[in-house]
């Protein structure tokens, strides 16, 4: 563009490259303004194991872009994870910002989490602050610790800076370990957290700001917001559309039934028993077949009834009260109890006791035995 004299700074035509441009300021383009540079965007993907970390693959396999969102803007991933590594991989849209999170001078940490199969002691990983050394290759310091053991199997974390080509692989092959799963967890301020498997979140703009300034900053901002990856339309039978289902009316509240409207109701049946009951007035409804219930209606239970006095059989003496026995005997022949005695008929009072302590029983002189073993002298 610049060989062609399309490019103008300030009104004046570009014929060399070698130009240094402190902004964008003045600079055209076919006498178009340039315009500002749009801010640098950060996503946080899942990625799970099986995907290759690249655009495309002479041998045909999976790559993360093959799973990604087709509404996404161009990205780039920041570094690499192998293929059968999972976890936390940050991809941008700037390049600068890819830069500034790849160096090992910028001391940015990543964090993995591996399973291993071997026997090692918290010792070994301690030697690790160091640094090693590996076929020649020199690996910065590593801050392993060892999580937890799960029979012949143990959980590792590791921190490090510099994140070379299998790095971690490698180091724990040294010391004795099978890796059999990885996952990176971390990787500068922001975290993996509850990111599911294959999804991808973008980073807050504010985030990515802090980051630039102070990038060796630990712990997170806000959640990821979330990019859904767009479903695909299901092919099949076409599904005929049902009727629209009729709205289901609301359920009218049940009225409630008060004394003062249930005593009106009573009044009414007795005033016309045949009158049909009105909605919204009576409380209850009244017909000739339906009367309510009063309490002068019920029935005595069982066992309630009075007693009828008992007749006295032809020739048999009534009762009458003997003041001198104080109880009911037999009248003699041809004599009536007078309304006079039958008055004077009350219970005979029992003596009471003279106040102090009960007489006692004479007592019966104790019989002493005596053992036939023994004599008495």
């Amino acid at each position: 563009m610049i060989a062609e004299g399309r490019v103008a700074l300030d009104g004046v035509v570009l014929d060399t490259p070698a130009t240094i441009l402190h902004s964008l300021t003045g600079v055209t383009v076919d006498g178009e303004p340039i315009a500002a540079p749009a801010a640098a965007r950060l996503f946080l993907y899942h990625k799970p194991p099986g995907l290759l970390v690249t655009e495309r693959d002479p041998a045909g396999r999976q790559t993360i872009y093959d799973q990604l969102p087709d509404d996404l803007p161009r990205l780039v991933p920041v570094g690499r994870l192998d293929l059968n590594t999972e976890g936390l991989l940050l991809m941008t849209t700037d390049g600068e910002l890819k830069r500034q999170l790849e160096l090992p001078a910028t001391g940015v940490e990543r964090a993995y989490r591996a399973r291993a199969y071997g026997p090692i002691t918290q010792e070994q990983l301690e030697e690790l602050i160091h640094g090693v050394e590996i076929e020649g290759i020199r690996y910065g310091s590593i801050n392993a610790n060892l999580e937890r053991r799960t029979g012949a199997n143990v959980w590792i974390e590791m921190i490090l800076t510099e994140g070379k080509n299998r790095e971690v692989r490698r180091v724990l092959e040294y010391l004795g370990l099978k890796v059999s799963r990885l996952i990176r967890t971390r990787y500068g301020p922001f975290l993996l957290g509850d990111l599911a498997v294959g999804e991808i979140g973008e980073v807050k703009q504010h985030d990515v700001v802090s980051f630039r300034k102070d990038p060796t900053r630990k712990g997170g901002g806000e959640a990821p917001k979330l990019v859904e990856k767009p479903r695909r339309e299901q092919r099949g039978p076409q599904q005929i559309p049902s009727a629209p289902k009729a709205p289901t009316p609301k359920p009218q509240p049940a009225r409630r039934i008060t004394k003062t409207s249930a005593n009106r109701a009573d009044k009414a049946a007795f005033a016309e028993p045949t009158r049909q009951a009105q909605p919204g007035r009576d409380p209850v409804v009244l017909t000739k077949a339906t009367k309510v219930k009063r309490f002068y209606d019920a029935k005595p239970k069982a066992g309630t009834e009075p007693v009828a006095p008992r007749a006295i059989a032809p020739g048999q003496r009534p009762k009458v009260f003997s003041p001198e026995l104080g109880r009911n005997v037999r009248a003699k022949p041809g004599r009536t109890a007078t309304p006079t005695e039958t008055a004077e008929r009350k219970p005979a009072k029992a003596t009471p006791r003279t106040a102090g302590k009960a007489r006692a029983a004479p007592s019966k002189p104790a019989r002493v035995k005596i053992h036939k073993s023994r004599t008495r002298k």
